[in-house]
């Protein structure tokens, strides 16, 4: 986060960000003092685990996150993930997401289960969050994951879930390792991202995508391929416009 995006956020703003208040926009997310607000709203957590955290100050935030997380565990204890869980503030939120993530104490179908709530927060970043947080252990055990994914995720009536299961094993991914067992076979995934080929959401469309498009760059003939068949095979508008979105660069190359 630069200087200057943090000074465009009023003084009065950025206090109630580090009282706990939800952030409205990326940059409020990006611009809150982790050490403030642990301070704030986990006052017993000691003088010892803020100072860390405010050493970590000019790491990249997705560095802080998971470190955030581990504090509060080591110093308060897996119990402050259900504290953390229904605070208004989405870093709160977060925190608790790599809580999820970091735990030794639940297999991967657990996992799922705990961070799906999540995963259908109303807050964008708490969305991103969850996913992130959890990946490492999908790509750890793929097959599984897929699986577990499949098997109702990309079914349920909620857009936010049916986009973690795409958003969750992109083969490349944002801000994340990419998944090489996926960039090479991106078949596998095919069990949850098949039944979101005509998703009525926008924003299941772009991630899926987006995740096509991850694919394309390492397997362009699997996915045209693909897009022919699901355009071939259905007119509706929302698979045009994944497609559009698998192919942008694929199509980009061939243009040059």
């Amino acid at each position: 986060m630069s200087r200057g995006g943090v000074q465009s956020i009023a003084v009065d703003r950025l206090a109630q960000l580090n009282a706990g208040s939800a952030a409205t926009t990326l940059t409020e997310c990006l611009a809150i003092d982790f050490a403030t607000l642990m301070g704030n709203i986990l006052p017993e957590i000691g003088d010892d685990a803020l100072t860390e955290m405010r050493q970590a100050a000019s790491l990249g935030i997705s560095r802080r996150m998971p470190l955030a997380a581990r504090l509060i565990a080591d110093r308060i204890g897996f119990s402050a993930q259900e504290r953390l869980a229904n605070h208004p503030s989405d870093t709160a939120r977060g925190w608790a997401c790599f809580m999820i993530g970091a735990t030794e104490r639940m297999d991967l179908c657990q996992r799922l289960a705990a961070i799906r709530a999540y995963a259908d927060d109303p807050h964008f970043g708490v969305r991103e969050w969850a996913w992130m947080a959890v990946r490492p252990h999908l790509a750890a055990e793929l097959e599984k994951a897929i699986a577990l994914l499949a098997a109702d995720w990309p079914l349920n009536p909620s857009e936010r879930i049916r986009r973690f299961a795409s958003e969750a094993i992109r083969p490349r991914g944002v801000w994340c390792a990419h998944i090489a067992a996926l960039r090479q076979h991106p078949e596998l995934a095919l069990t949850v991202i098949e039944p979101l080929r005509a998703d009525p959401s926008s924003y299941v469309q772009d991630s899926v995508g987006n995740w096509l498009n991850d694919a394309s760059k390492d397997q362009p003939d699997w996915v045209q391929a693909l897009c022919d068949r699901w355009t071939s095979a259905n007119s509706n508008p929302a698979t045009a416009r994944i497609c559009r979105r698998a192919l942008r660069s694929i199509r980009s190359d061939n243009r040059h």
